[in-house]
């Protein structure tokens, strides 16, 4: 029986893909109203919660030679005071700079020798305009670790729905990790998983570069899509200034707009939530393109849109069980209804095309793949410009949460950079509010707060279009660096 606890085809490529500025953590920035915890009070509640998420104890070990992708291991050297961070706002403590300080965090890379994951609890949050007291709680966990989908289940086990909810159950025994194996039982594992013979994925391999057509054709058939709906995908995508080898440093902003906005847009245009977030990025990137002096005119961009593809059966799992579509994004149209349309149609298309279960059987393949073709595929991947850039929607809870009884009001979504993407978009639906996180690359996007606001005006926009009256911001402050602080815009920061 294969080794559960290997990383899968998808996970091991994630750490390849890490390389250079490139890193690939998810992470959130979530606010809460009342007095933050003290440290020893949140350590307790989340350490009394690690028996429910075991991952988050263990850390990867490679197998020698590269023979097979890592496992994971029990770290017994788990120490949660590495993992739990605790660090202050200087005055006032805007949300420019929480955003400074998340920026930060976000540009660096988890330690591979430790479990994956790391939570701030980030105090000296200006209160909010009724005076309430804030802090903040930022999350960064390794993408190998756990996806951007299925890990909304895992703030179940961090968050609660009730303010004065129970305590969680002691584990059946105390933990206590399991021995380390040694080099002979990592090896003897990928024997066991089947992996002994690593020339046939090698001869694959070579079969398939020999014949690349055939090998397509023949994927193609399985799945029933068309030969040439699998190579589109995988041109070129257009040149854009989004497209730049991305450095170490980040520059993170934020927006949130009302669901029922979004609810309203999509009625009125007649598509769904995703196709009015789509759009909304692709007027607004189409507005910052033309500031920046790009000939959008006829212009469509590339955008990943990752899918879950678990199961009703794997809801709760650990592991990514995910696969991408390539959606079309018109930034050269700028009346939003056409755009909307034009997103729409592009959309149903995609659907009705299983061409995520095409991706789906690609990484099946990447799982066969040993670590060292693994490998090169990764670096020829982030040679090519497959995409432009990512945009993640994740539905989330749509009752508060609640962290050692404090409210969350808001949480806003990190999607990962790769090598020659410069903007990562991740929007996530959280209690009646549709919060948009946008990262970027600091020296690629010293303009992302024009991007923000860009995003702003698109989702007016598409309001305008779809004849709805509620506006798109109720918490609009606009904090920027050598520029005149001027109420009434969006949150943005840099670092």
């Amino acid at each position: 029986m294969a080794n559960p606890d290997r990383l899968s085809g998808l996970d091991a490529a994630f750490l390849e893909l890490e390389r250079g500025g490139a890193h690939m953590h998810v992470a959130s920035v979530m606010t809460f109203e009342g007095s933050p915890p003290s440290y020893e009070e949140l350590f307790e509640a989340i350490g009394d919660r690690l028996h429910l998420v075991p991952r988050y104890r263990q850390k990867l070990a490679r197998v020698p030679l590269g023979l097979g992708r890592p496992v994971w291991v029990d770290d017994p050297s788990f120490n949660l005071l590495y993992h739990l961070r605790h660090t202050a706002l200087p005055q006032p403590g805007s949300n420019a700079q929480l955003a400074a300080l998340a920026a930060r965090i976000f540009a660096s890379r988890l330690d591979r020798s430790k479990p994956l994951w790391e939570i701030y609890l980030v105090e000296g949050l200006e209160p909010a305009a009724d005076g309430t007291e804030r802090f903040a709680v930022i999350a960064k966990t390794h993408h190998a670790l756990v996806d951007g989908i299925s890990g909304v289940d895992i703030t179940a086990v961090l968050f609660s729905t009730a303010q004065d909810a129970a305590p969680v159950g002691p584990p059946a025994s105390p933990w206590a990790p399991r021995p380390q194996p040694t080099e002979g039982e990592l090896v003897a594992g990928v024997i066991q998983d089947g992996l002994s013979d690593p020339l046939a994925p090698v001869r694959a391999t070579s079969r398939m570069l020999r014949d690349p057509s055939s090998a397509v054709g023949r994927l193609a058939e399985k799945l029933e899509v068309t030969g040439s709906l699998l190579i589109s995908s995988t041109g070129a995508a257009p040149d854009t200034p989004l497209n730049r080898r991305i450095g170490s440093h980040r520059r993170y902003g934020w927006v949130n707009a009302p669901l029922e906005l979004f609810k309203e847009i999509k009625n009125g245009l007649e598509g769904t939530i995703n196709d009015a977030v789509l759009t909304t990025v692709a007027l607004g990137l189409g507005r910052w393109l033309r500031r920046r002096g790009v000939d959008t005119d006829g212009l469509v961009l590339r955008t990943m849109v990752p899918v879950s593809v678990r199961t009703t059966e794997e809801q709760g799992g650990l592991g990514n069980q995910v696969s991408a579509l390539w959606a079309p994004l018109p930034v050269g149209e700028a009346d939003p209804s056409v755009a909307f349309r034009a997103v729409r149609d592009a959309m149903g298309d995609l659907k009705s095309s299983d061409q995520a279960l095409g991706a789906e059987t690609i990484t099946e393949i990447a799982g066969f793949a040993p670590p060292t073709i693994a490998s090169q595929a990764a670096k020829l991947q982030a040679r090519q410009r497959l995409f432009n850039l990512t945009v993640t929607n994740v539905p989330g809870p749509q009752t508060p949460l609640y962290l050692v009884g404090r409210r969350m009001t808001a949480i806003y979504p990190v999607v990962p950079l790769s090598e020659k993407t410069a903007l990562g978009v991740a929007v996530m639906s959280y209690c009646g509010r549709l919060c948009f996180g946008l990262l970027a690359d600091y020296d690629a996007m010293p303009d992302l707060g024009d991007v923000v606001e860009d995003f702003e005006a698109a989702m007016f926009e598409l309001a305008l279009a779809a004849e709805t009256t509620r506006q798109p911001t109720p918490v609009r402050e606009r904090h920027l660096s050598q520029t005149a602080v001027t109420p009434g815009t969006v949150s943005y920061a840099e670092a």
